[in-house]
């Protein structure tokens, strides 16, 4: 682990004498990974600037309101209080930062890798840049990214030397949003530098706010672990998916069929389908390395493209499913009134970025299905003006010709649902079929 001598050491400061308050530390995006990091550097006495270009969510953390899960308004509030965070969308509150760290988003624009984000929150950073001073790239991206883009970038509108007169780092987020066991601070840290002294400082940097830090051999290597952790989750899930909808067809219970496996005690780790996959990460990361592949060796990576295809065709076969649960009830999907359960991509956050329920929807409408949403858990939704959201009670579900629970939840009253519905299909395993009978089938 890095120590914080090694960290005052690179920073010209006296060793065993760190102190964070005598530190500006800039957090380039105010989003799921930018808050939560800003929020803890703040905690353990950094000066933060919380910078954003986007005004609303700059507006709202200035009134103590957040928009991530999990940061609540009373923590919001309370970094205003300290007087050690400042939520900015001014590049004049740049100025003279000592630490700046970069977590920006990374989407997918038509299969290419987007980072224009990254490259303007460079180009913000090198006009302030001042010797001395220590750059942490943490968005997801391809490996040699760091190199390529933040060094170059950095020295081009500087006119200083990466390594030479400061430092440039990459460490990896690891944010699972609703995780109250793996958070900020307890979850490892991955770090890294473009030399041994930045690496060292990048460290030291983080041995403030986390537990455990966990050096890589370079910035490239922690490049890809991050879309190695993602990929390997996106290819098992994948293979339940596929598993899932052939063991359907073959009349086997799939999820039995994975608790029985479980039980093995090596060689075994349990994935579970479900109705396609979302958030940023494995819709997206995974590609980012099969993007690379392609451009440096001129082939893609054909694990990733076969997990993308099979997770991408789950909204699909949910609704085929569903059309076969109305089949044999006599009902077509085109007029039936269908009750889809939760928006976001994962339970309980608020969360909907490349959630499944929007193609599961949107097929659903395309058929002709009068469609309502209830969700107790996000706010807008972008398909809100096609749906009719609702509140969720014994009449909403009683009317529907056809519930699908799509995030379980905790806020829904599964007793009520399971009591009132007459078709419901499961995508989550949330219910067990033998309690409720044909009522109630998973995917």
């Amino acid at each position: 682990m890095a120590t914080n001598d090694v960290l005052a050491d690179d920073l010209d400061m006296p060793a065993g004498e760190f102190d964070a308050g005598e530190r500006k530390l800039v957090v380039m995006g105010q989003g799921y990974v930018g808050l939560p990091l800003a929020a803890r550097a703040v905690d353990v006495g950094f000066d933060v600037v919380g910078f954003d270009v986007d005004k609303n969510k700059v507006s709202g953390l200035a009134g103590g309101v957040s928009h991530v899960d999990d940061i609540d308004d009373e923590s919001i509030r309370s970094m205003l209080d300290s007087g050690r965070y400042q939520p900015s969308e001014s590049a004049a509150h740049l100025l003279d930062f000592d630490i700046a760290v970069i977590t920006v988003p990374t989407p997918l624009r038509d299969g290419t890798p987007d980072v224009s984000y990254i490259v303007e929150a460079v180009d913000l950073l090198g006009a302030f840049l001042r010797s001395g001073a220590l750059v942490i790239l943490e968005s997801t991206t391809y490996p040699g990214t760091t190199d390529e883009i933040v060094c170059r970038g950095l020295e081009a509108a500087s006119g200083l030397r990466a390594g030479t007169d400061f430092h440039v780092g990459y460490s990896p987020e690891r944010i699972d949003p609703g995780n109250s066991r793996w958070d900020f601070t307890t979850t490892p840290k991955v770090v890294s530098g473009i030399d041994d002294a930045s690496t060292a400082a990048v460290g030291a940097f983080y041995s403030h706010l986390v537990d455990t830090v966990v050096p890589a051999a370079g910035t490239k290597e922690a490049e890809f672990a991050k879309l190695l952790e993602n990929t390997f989750r996106h290819v098992n899930i994948a293979l339940m998916n596929e598993l899932a909808m052939s063991a359907g067809a073959l009349g086997v219970d799939i999820w039995d069929v994975i608790e029985v496996a479980k039980t093995k005690p090596f060689g075994f780790m349990p994935f579970y389908p479900g109705p396609g996959v979302g958030g940023h990460c494995l819709p997206i990361d995974p590609s980012y390395l099969s993007w690379q592949a392609e451009r440096v060796l001129g082939h893609k990576i054909k694990f990733i493209e076969l997990a993308n295809d099979i997770n991408h065709q789950m909204p699909t076969h949910v609704v085929e499913r569903l059309q076969d649960g109305l089949n044999r009830r006599g009902k077509p999907v085109n007029g039936s009134r269908i009750l889809v359960l939760g928006v976001a991509y994962k339970k309980n956050i608020q969360d909907t970025r490349e959630s499944p329920a929007v193609p599961l929807i949107q097929r659903l409408i395309g058929l002709g299905a009068d469609v309502a949403v209830s969700d107790p858990v996000v706010g807008e939704f972008e398909l809100d003006d096609e749906v009719d959201r609702v509140r969720l009670d014994p009449a909403q579900i009683a009317s529907a010709d056809a519930v699908v629970l799509v995030t379980d939840h905790d806020a829904f009253d599964y007793e009520m649902i399971s009591v009132n519905a007459s078709y419901l299909l499961d995508t989550r395993r949330r219910f067990d079929e033998a309690d409720y009978g044909t009522a109630i089938e998973s995917i």
